[in-house]
């Protein structure tokens, strides 16, 4: 299930994850199965309790030494119990005793797997926190809200972040099914008929590894379960993806409203010392792709032949390890992103008037529908072309409407009309939900 070290993106690996996912947690997960089986057959009077005894205080083969036996047979799991065995000082032929490889093979990876989840599901948590409170202090700042990229209406800072705080509530719930999803191991033999291993062997395995148990399990645990997790891990990179090019956008020279941290000493460009550019945040847009082949790779894991076959395997091998590894890498990277975040209030302000007054239009249609008896069509035309007039002549909408013949509204109530603040009143409601919004116990 999970490749060498060196294999690894050492660049985006973190220290927890990549010890998760090392040789040396595999192959000691590994024997850990195989222990707990050797008890439970022990326990049922097959096995004699001096195998256990020995089992337990024989060493974790060393990836090298698994290695080794596995260029001679050419079975990484058979090769693991060959050294197993021979490091035992008895009772080595029980080990292995009426499993098949899967059953040691799977049950691990669910234990890993497991564990790997909890790591992201916690970086989630702390993600959570920090835009949720940059949400309810930034509530009242004020900015542009735009739609194909062009000016829309007035929004503010704080109704963005909400709505991210929701979307990553969702990654968290989302996580938390996926963690339990896979959270499962099967130790039933060969085609999981339980003929050379009984029901209570699996039973006590899973029970002591603290999994659950494949209800109906092949050869495998079925991959529509790792297909869920990679598809949970593919919308949480997907989420910081989406945060990211906001960030991106609002970057650039010509708009200013946020920034990347930058730090002392930092440079932006090679050539062009003026240069600050929204690396994390494109890196973040990049990875994401990568969880997202990862995952179709798991969905096309699903179909397997029959009741195996290990087309799967080569595949799960990078896909697993390297999606818990990446996303891991983009939460604790954006969570530090939006702790250091430069946002610029008065930039969004300056931003919102240059427009003068455009992003009202629509407020200003609804006053002339109401207060002047127009047709929408008719009212839509007036605020049309003071719009267009805006747009070529540097006016203020309000201003051109009120000198308009053809509008009765007076000035200062086209004017009252036109406050920015007005269009955030209605959105308390949704930082009320904000501030009820918990993520549930996982």
């Amino acid at each position: 299930m999970s490749p060498p070290a060196d294999e690894m993106i050492d660049r985006y690996t973190l220290p927890e994850m990549a010890e998760l996912w090392s040789a040396e947690r595999r192959l000691a997960t590994w024997k850990k199965v195989e222990e707990l089986a050797l008890e439970a057959w022990a326990e049922a009077g097959v096995a004699p309790a001096e195998a256990v005894r020995a089992i337990r205080k024989a060493p974790v083969p060393t990836p090298e030494q698994v290695a080794e036996r596995e260029a001679v047979i050419n079975h990484d799991l058979a090769a693991f119990v060959d050294v197993l065995a021979a490091g035992m000082e008895e009772g080595g032929e029980w080990v292995h005793y009426g499993l098949t490889s899967s059953d040691v093979v799977d049950t691990a990876a669910g234990v890993i797997m497991d564990e790997a989840a909890g790591l992201l599901i916690g970086e989630v948590e702390r993600l959570f926190s920090v835009v949720k409170e940059a949400a309810l202090e930034h509530q009242w700042t004020v900015m542009l809200g735009r739609t194909h990229g062009m000016w829309a209406e007035p929004t503010s800072w704080g109704l963005k972040l909400a709505g991210w705080a929701f979307q990553v509530a969702r990654d968290h719930e989302r996580l938390g099914a996926a963690r339990q999803a896979v959270a499962v191991g099967k130790v039933s033999g060969a085609v999981g008929t339980y003929a050379q291993c009984p029901p209570a062997v699996e039973k006590y395995v899973c029970r002591r590894l603290g999994i659950g148990s494949e209800p109906a399990s092949t050869q495998v645990t079925a991959r529509d379960r790792h297909a869920q997790l990679l598809g949970a891990i593919a919308l949480a990179g997907a989420s910081l993806e989406r945060f990211a090019t906001e960030i991106r956008l609002l970057q650039r020279n010509e708009v200013g409203e946020t920034a990347e941290g930058f730090r002392p000493g930092q440079k932006g460009s090679s050539a062009m010392p003026h240069k600050r550019n929204p690396i994390t945040s494109e890196r973040m847009a990049g990875m994401a792709r990568l969880l997202r082949g990862y995952s179709t790779a798991a969905l096309e894991n699903v179909a397997l032949w029959h009741e195996r076959d290990i087309s799967h395997s080569s595949a799960e091998r990078v896909i697993i390890p390297d999606a818990c590894t990446v996303l891991h890498y983009m939460l604790v990277t954006f969570t530090g992103l939006m702790e250091r975040l430069e946002v610029n209030p008065a930039r969004m302000r300056v931003n919102l008037d240059s427009t003068g007054g455009l992003v009202v239009s629509g407020a200003l249609l609804s006053e002339l529908i109401q207060q002047s008896g127009l047709s929408r069509d008719d009212a839509y035309r007036i605020v049309q072309r003071n719009a267009t007039a805006v747009l070529d002549g540097g006016e203020v909408l309000w201003e051109r409407l009120a000198s308009d013949p053809d509008v009765t509204i007076p000035a200062d109530r086209l004017e009252e009309a036109s406050d920015p603040m007005r269009f955030l009143e209605e959105t308390s409601v949704v930082f009320e939900r904000l501030r009820a919004l918990t993520l549930s116990p996982l």
